[in-house]
């Protein structure tokens, strides 16, 4: 058996890598150049913006590409974020990689040094982590400095603002006291997540209250709602002063540092992270709590539409409506099903009777008669515990929907588990997987339907499907209604407010994040670079601290050099593209030159760490001009998640040596001989 490396010259696997790697190039970065995917068969169009919406819509056919289309999706399915990242590394690492082995680097060299360099370097920038309790109180203080909080910050109380307690930022609207939970009085001033901090949000009353408006908490009065003004705002001329809502106690300054310049996500991420916090403080519970969020997109709707909606809200037929209306402002008797509601459904793990043989003497007669019954018998079941709503985890049959359209029995299909056990919570509902073990202690109470109003406080019919709204005394779950007039941009809008949220979620799990804007990636650049001017051999003890791992400090290793130069290229050439992506660049030359100029300083201070630290407080971290790269607004830094950013260093790194060490090819058979009296015989490796 021959083994040849595929020509070292050119390494077909890396250069597939290297190649899929640039489609994702404009993707990196706070600032990104969303692409549009074409369906060629329908040739509708979707806005994209994320690598791992471009690898799902892309037809792979190398080995490569499935191997890197898997690694997306890992770290897409664990973290949600970090995806542009780990596609651009490992297109950056893949081309280092092919200009070592042009260099004739022996591939174990490449992968034992790559290796032991990644992992210094995720040790070294463990000093550019900061507590949640640090960066929240910094971000508190620089807000009270810059003004964009008027109010103290001792623990006021968060306003917030629900659906159909939400409107727009300029809109002004009353609330219902039965559609909050009891044991929390949200039946206060309430304010819009599209008005963040950098504006005065509308203040909302409670409904028959004519006083004048008071932020619980504080001592800034509002002179009354019809009278409310917005300041701080680029739209909005500033016109005296106003009590700003202070978020100082809570998360919603870490959601927009962690948002990098996502605002509109933000706005609603701070009305759920508000609302969630304020129920905690009631009711002892988590206070943020990923399983409490659930999204609903309205095609047809201006994006200043968007907001939080106590509830469920989600999308049914306009032959659902009518029973809404039907059922609306009444206590419902609710089922909850787990599991698809139709004939031929059975639960997984579920085996059927052996020996068993059905004979039928009409089989489509008999069919038809058979799928009837059961149509009858399980609309019989829904009648006889008085059952108005079935909300069912999977499909739904179209048959028995109609019948129960019929008989003023409203089912949705296709939600989500989590929306199941809130409902469970609240209305003392038990899911059942089939509609045969229904009983009286299965059927749950109080839950509400009506029709989803917009903030103007007019139901929204969208022609072929009808927002609604289900709700229960003293639910948990909130609805992200996500609005757009553009139909390509649907899926854009959920990823990115999905994103900020796993962000903010990430975060808190790890109790900690890295400083932003490029701080880390240029210390891992500037670590990279020092490891590589090291002798090959250490000799002093002060020198043998500067290397993590013995293996790196060893002596012999003639390609180190050449390999961490090869790793820290990837992290330049990342710096760069964000800088050009974000317009703090004019060319990656530019771009390259900043980060040198930055290292060149780092050096001479004699502490990288100290440099890139001080550099991140002023907020000039690798800033050529005045884009958003550095950070995002007044006194408000930029920080990254930790655990996800680094799994995608990893992630990329792993791919890439993977490709490296798989990319060959193996003869066996009679070419063997062939081959040894051939003139390539010197290409072979012969085993």
């Amino acid at each position: 058996m021959a083994f040849r490396d595929v020509n070292a010259r050119r390494h077909v696997g890396l250069q597939q890598l290297s190649a899929l790697a640039l489609a994702g190039r404009t993707l990196l970065g706070p600032t990104k150049s969303c692409k549009f995917i074409v369906d060629e068969s329908t040739n509708q169009s979707t806005l994209i913006c994320s690598a791992f919406r471009l690898f799902e819509s892309l037809d792979l056919t190398s080995a490569a590409g499935q191997l890197l289309n898997e690694s997306i999706q890992a770290q897409n399915k664990e973290f949600k974020t970090g995806m542009s990242t780990l596609l651009f590394l490992a297109g950056a690492w893949s081309s280092a990689v092919v200009e070592c082995l042009q260099q004739n680097v022996p591939i174990s060299a490449i992968v034992s040094v790559m290796s032991e360099g990644l992992n210094s370097c995720c040790e070294r920038v463990q000093c550019l982590q900061r507590s949640i309790h640090d960066v929240n109180k910094e971000l508190c203080s620089s807000s009270v400095q810059s003004k964009t909080c008027q109010i103290g910050c001792g623990n006021p109380q968060i306003s917030h603002y629900f659906q159909k307690e939400i409107s727009a930022p300029e809109k002004v609207t009353q609330i219902n006291s039965h559609s909050q939970p009891k044991d929390c009085n949200f039946n206060k001033c309430v304010v819009s997540p599209l008005a963040g901090f950098d504006s005065v949000a509308s203040l909302v009353k409670p409904a028959g209250d004519k006083s004048a408006l008071l932020i619980s908490g504080s001592s800034g009065f509002a002179s009354g709602c019809s009278k409310q003004k917005l300041t701080r705002s680029r739209y909005f001329s500033t016109l005296g002063s106003s009590a700003y809502p202070c978020q100082c106690s809570g998360l919603g300054h870490l959601a927009m540092a962690l948002s990098h310049g996502n605002q509109t996500s933000t706005k609603l991420l701070q009305s759920v992270v508000a609302y969630q916090q304020e129920r905690a403080e009631c009711s002892g519970s988590s206070q943020f709590n990923v399983a409490e969020i659930v999204t609903c997109c309205l095609l047809g709707l201006p994006e200043s539409y968007s907001c939080v909606s106590l509830g469920f809200v989600t999308l049914v037929s306009p032959e659902q409506a009518t029973v809404i209306k039907h059922l609306e402002d009444r206590p419902l008797h609710i089922l909850l099903v787990d599991g698809d509601l139709t004939e031929k459904y059975r639960h997984l793990g579920f085996n059927r009777p052996r020996n068993v043989r059905t004979i039928l003497k009409s089989p489509i007669l008999q069919e038809d008669r058979a799928g009837d019954s059961w149509l009858s018998s399980m609309l019989d079941i829904l009648i006889s515990f008085e059952v108005n709503l079935v909300l069912v985890k999977g499909n739904v049959c179209e048959n028995l929907m109609e019948r129960c359209v019929a008989n003023s029995i409203l089912v949705i299909g296709s939600v989500s588990r989590d929306v199941l056990r809130a409902f469970e919570e609240v209305t003392s509902a038990q899911p059942v997987t089939y509609l045969t073990q229904v009983n009286a202690a299965c059927v749950g109470s109080g839950a509400q339907v009506e029709l989803w109003k917009a903030c103007d406080g007019r139901a929204v019919d969208l022609g072929e499907l009808v927002p609604v709204r289900v709700k229960a005394q003293g639910i948990a779950l909130l609805t992200a209604v996500l609005t757009t007039t553009v139909a390509s941009k649907v899926q854009l809008i959920e990823d990115q407010f999905w994103t900020s949220v796993y962000r903010l979620h990430h975060a808190l799990n790890d109790k900690k994040v890295f400083l932003g804007g490029g701080a880390v990636e240029l210390l891992c650049l500037s670590h990279i670079q020092m490891l590589a001017e090291q002798p090959s051999q250490p000799t002093s003890r002060d020198t043998v601290k500067e290397f993590p791992s013995p293996w790196l400090a060893a002596a012999g290793m003639e390609y180190r050099s050449v390999v961490l130069q090869a790793l820290a290229s990837g992290w330049k050439q990342y710096l760069s593209v964000v800088m050009c992506n974000a317009a703090e660049a004019a060319s990656e030359l530019e771009a390259c030159t900043v980060v040198d100029h930055h290292l060149k300083k780092a050096a001479d201070c004699g502490s990288p760490s100290a440099y890139i630290l001080q550099e991140f407080r002023k907020g000039a971290l690798l800033r050529g001009g005045s884009g958003p790269f550095g950070d995002h607004g007044e006194g408000l830094k930029v920080y990254d998640n930790v655990t996800a950013k680094t799994e995608a260093w990893r992630r990329a790194l792993d791919l890439v040596l993977l490709v490296l060490q798989t990319d060959a090819e193996i003869i066996t058979g009679p070419k063997r001989n062939q081959l040894l009296n051939s003139g390539v015989s010197s290409e072979f490796m012969f085993l």
